[in-house]
């Protein structure tokens, strides 16, 4: 083993003209490099590993597979990407509000380690289990993801999704993306086949508040539930929204709300904020029995803008989890989507927000530790 003479030797061969580091040629020898500097792998803990291109690793980590440069950017508390629309989207888009796989695929890089299970009580049209499958292509390792969705045609859209993306990745030659475990029914009552502690992270987009009955004016359609998952509002306070991915709706030319129930397509009886928060903290009291005690629990929820007021969804819908199931609000990530139209909404007379983000909510089962 070289001396610590030697090792500064080593450093200083690799400087430039002016005696600044020369990372790059540092890479070219095939050195290791972080932060501008060569690392001294014989200085790395036990518990420590340098892995090529990415930084040091901490097999303390129980959280996720990230090294700590990349836990530094993760644990930024907003994500500022716009996803265009991919992923079949002309498919996925007849679900108002479903989420872009690789969002989901980022989030679930940061809250579990390759081979966890991860499950989405609400699957919708499969963007949760979409991620899981692209973490193993993507750097991260694949996750076995679980999903319930009680609208069997959310789960004909994900699997002919999933079906048409292999198709195009085969032709491509790349390697084929797995299919994840998607179950038929009410997640009140799939939940209890789900083992306690075997799920290592949850991830879900919960079904909105049904603030109330919408009517359809598009085909005569009968009354739908509204997703709300990121409304706006015009100036007279009516709801609008883009149909762009992850929004919760699509409008007409006439400004009638249409949207895509996530129920089994039966009209949705009429909830009150106060039934449709209870609802939320009973489930999520049962889902956090199948979280193991160091998994995390992540959910998508937009707040929304009606009759010129804001209801922040979010902070409520937090509240009333924390309050009824064992669970810690451990942080509130901000999806922000900067490449969202901007709509003239309220002027000249009043201010209205133009929802451009998400909120993030993720909790840590409580222990007894």
């Amino acid at each position: 083993m070289a001396d610590d003479g030697d090792r500064h030797r080593q450093s200083r061969l690799f400087t430039d003209d002016d005696g600044e580091f020369d990372a790059e040629r540092a890479r070219d020898e095939s050195l290791p490099v972080e932060d501008g500097e060569v690392v001294d792998t014989d200085e790395l803990a036990d518990h420590q590993r340098y892995v090529e291109g990415r930084g040091i690793y901490d097999e303390r980590n129980r959280v996720n597979d990230l090294t700590g440069k990349e836990w530094k950017y993760a644990t930024k508390s907003v994500i500022p990407e716009g996803y265009p629309p991919a992923v079949q989207h002309d498919l996925r888009s007849e679900h108002g509000g479903q989420k872009p796989p690789r969002l989901c695929a980022e989030l679930i890089g940061r809250f579990s380690k390759a081979g966890d299970t991860v499950l989405d009580p609400f699957a919708g049209v499969g963007g949760t289990l979409l991620g899981a499958s692209f973490c193993e292509h993507e750097g991260t390792g694949r996750r076995d993801a679980i999903g319930f969705e009680r609208t069997e045609r959310w789960i004909e859209i994900y699997e002919e999704v999933l079906e048409r993306e292999n198709d195009d990745r085969r032709a491509r030659g790349e390697p084929l993306l797995a299919e994840q475990d998607v179950r038929h029914g009410d997640c009140a009552d799939l939940i209890e086949e789900i083992p306690d502690d075997s799920v290592d992270l949850l991830l879900t987009d919960v079904p909105y508040w049904h603030m109330d009955e919408l009517e359809q004016t598009r085909n005569e359609r009968a009354t739908r539930e509204s997703n709300l998952g990121s409304f706006d509002a015009d100036e007279s306070g009516s709801e609008v929204a883009d149909d762009r991915e992850g929004d919760g709706a699509a409008t007409d030319e006439a400004g009638a709300t249409e949207t895509s129930a996530d129920a089994d397509g039966d009209e949705p009886a009429t909830q009150t904020k106060a039934e449709w928060l209870a609802d939320m903290a009973e489930k999520f009291d049962r889902f956090a029995d199948a979280v193991a005690p160091d998994g995390h629990l992540v959910v998508f929820i937009g707040d929304m803008y009606r009759e010129q007021s804001y209801e922040f969804l979010s902070a409520d819908l937090a509240r009333a989890i924390e309050s009824t199931a064992p669970v810690t609000l451990a942080a509130n990530l901000i999806w922000y989507d900067h490449t969202k139209d901007l709509h003239v909404y309220g002027y000249p007379f009043s201010f209205v927000p133009s929802m451009v983000h998400q909120n993030v909510l993720v909790f840590r089962p409580e222990t007894d530790g």
